[in-house]
């Protein structure tokens, strides 16, 4: 086995989830939002949650595309890289994977058509369904990531049969207690991600002094939405951290950087890990938290790293900090969040320019959460792919060079990284032109398998350009 193939595959297969994951963790918060937005619009005829609906629209369209062909990529990584991990959980991963096709591609395809062509032909009722299965439809997708990720985690409802991972009983695989922890905590995760993302932007235009309609709604909705579903985010990030204490201890310790037993146990607040000389630099602790967050209780005894055999331990000091950056960042947008929801029932968040700046710099704050915690997750899992019965070494393709590995990690990174870079800088433009720019309307001939018949609107009249949104 080439080691170093081995280690530009894993840093491959890393890569392309870090990048994919930033777009589904922003649509399917996007999509929910849409729909709250669009049943809003249908309930009080106001023309401004229109025009931020059109407006959402539009960017949810370019970050729903970034996401499928970021995607679709790392299933072929099963068979280029990790073919022995592919024929082994084949039967269990296999059907999970195609799953997500039936029910949330077809889903996500089938109603996004209506959302972009089909306002003007179906009734008002119909197209508030199609955004509200759009949203079910990018819900659905996380749910079977999460259920493949998560047999991978803590794998149940199995059998070995000619040497490959058979499904022995599905109701365990689809109803694990762990998936049902760790699949809220990812919708959750999506949810923050778009309502900081809206507010952050709603924060923008009130710094400018443009688009104060749609800017005060964008704000207030984002802030509240965030305001209240952090302490439920938390509640379910304790939930996630019993799961790990429970069914990877080997894991918990490194998160916590606790070498040795302790009884009560610590609480290493910050700190340099020394795996060599099994110790923390620098460390800054609090006695007794350490059992009080790990089993609610206040003397319990807490296992260290030494007690499992160095080759089963995954590498310290990244679970560790990727923790507490996790952590922080809940913690600031719960600040920021709290704050400005207060400021907002006294209507005065449109004078606090500091709580403005402070709301529009946190837009970044939910992805680095979201890729931090999948970091802690994945990386606190080595060094098993299959936790406890299949190691990432013995995962990969055998026969995988490192010189074809490098060269796929090349391509992967320059790709991709293209297509984030234009993908990023047409957002931008969007988000420049703000929920009042000029709104291209299909024309009456439009149909999906003609998108290029809307180009034929550009000599509209300017009124019919710029039609009220509540019309």
């Amino acid at each position: 086995m080439d080691l170093t193939a081995l280690l530009l595959s894993r840093l491959q297969f890393a890569f392309t989830v870090s990048f994919h994951i930033i777009f589904p963790s922003f649509t399917i918060g996007l999509a929910a939002w849409l729909t709250v937005l669009e049943a809003l619009h249908l309930w009080t005829g106001r023309p401004a949650y229109r025009q931020v609906f059109e407006f959402w629209l539009k960017i949810f369209g370019v970050a729903f595309g970034l996401g499928v062909v970021s995607g679709i990529v790392m299933a072929f990584q099963f068979g280029t890289n990790w073919s022995v991990l592919a024929r082994m959980s084949g039967p269990i991963q296999g059907p999970l994977l195609s799953y997500e096709t039936f029910t949330a591609f077809f889903l996500e395809a089938s109603f996004f058509g209506i959302l972009l062509f089909g306002r003007p032909r179906v009734a008002p009722w119909f197209y508030l369904f199609s955004t509200a299965m759009v949203a079910l439809g990018t819900t659905l997708s996380a749910y079977w990531i999460m259920a493949n990720n998560s047999w991978m985690q803590v794998p149940v409802g199995y059998v070995m049969e000619n040497g490959a991972f058979a499904p022995d009983d599905w109701l365990k695989i689809l109803f694990s207690p762990v998936l049902w922890v760790r699949f809220p905590h990812m919708l959750l995760a999506s949810y923050l991600t778009g309502a900081f993302c809206v507010a952050a932007t709603g924060a923008w235009y009130h710094l400018r002094g443009i688009f104060a309609a749609e800017a005060e709604i964008m704000l207030r909705m984002g802030l509240y939405f965030a305001a209240v579903l952090l302490p439920v985010q938390g509640f379910f990030g304790h939930l996630n951290g019993d799961y790990i204490h429970r069914y990877q201890p080997v894991k918990f310790a490194a998160i916590e950087a606790r070498w040795h037993d302790e009884q009560p146990a610590s609480e290493v607040l910050i700190g340099i890990p020394d795996e060599a000389a099994q110790t923390n630099h620098y460390a800054i602790s609090i006695p007794v938290l350490g059992s009080l967050i790990a089993s609610m209780s206040f003397d319990s005894k807490e296992v260290g790293l030494t007690d499992f055999p160095p080759q089963d331990r995954p590498p310290v000091i990244i679970p560790f900090f990727t923790f507490r950056i996790m952590v922080g960042c809940w913690l600031v947008m719960l600040l920021v969040a709290w704050a400005g929801s207060y400021l907002i029932h006294k209507d005065r968040i449109e004078q606090n320019r500091l709580l403005l700046w402070l709301t529009f710099l946190s837009f970044p704050l939910p992805f680095i959460a979201t890729l931090t915690g999948w970091f802690t997750a994945e990386v606190g899992r080595q060094p098993w792919t299959v936790y406890g019965v299949l190691r990432t070494a013995d995962a990969m393709t055998p026969f995988l060079t490192a010189g074809t590995a490098f060269t796929s990690l090349v391509v992967f990174c320059a790709v991709y990284s293209f297509i984030f870079v234009f993908g990023t800088y047409y957002i931008h433009r969007l988000l420049r032109a703000g929920p009042e720019g000029r709104l291209v309307l299909p024309a009456a001939a439009a149909i999906p398998n003609r998108p290029m018949s809307v180009a034929a609107e550009h000599h509209l009249a300017p009124a019919a350009r710029h039609v009220a949104p509540g019309q």
